[in-house]
């Protein structure tokens, strides 16, 4: 599939200056946008991808010393112990 096929609609570079607030709002909510100059597409607007949700490292921590006492000595043996073992 052609990415630009996934551009909804098209904001002149006068709208995006004008109207920046409702633009960016539209692209928020999911839209996906081309900014034209004379009616020349020359960038697109589309939404970031969700932010990464953080676990405190307390609680990370915690998690993996719950997980397998073993793991961590099984790992140590398989795993060389320098990069140039590799």
């Amino acid at each position: 599939m052609c990415y630009s096929a996934l551009v909804s609609d098209e904001v002149s570079v006068r709208e995006l200056r004008n109207r920046t607030a409702e633009v960016l709002r539209r692209v928020e909510s999911g839209e996906r946008l081309r900014v034209t100059v004379d009616r020349r597409p020359v960038a697109e607007l589309v939404p970031l991808a969700s932010r990464t949700v953080w676990v405190p490292r307390r609680r990370a921590i915690d998690a993996l010393v719950q997980a397998d006492p073993a793991l961590r000595d099984e790992l140590a043996e398989a795993l060389p112990d320098t990069v140039a073992e590799l």
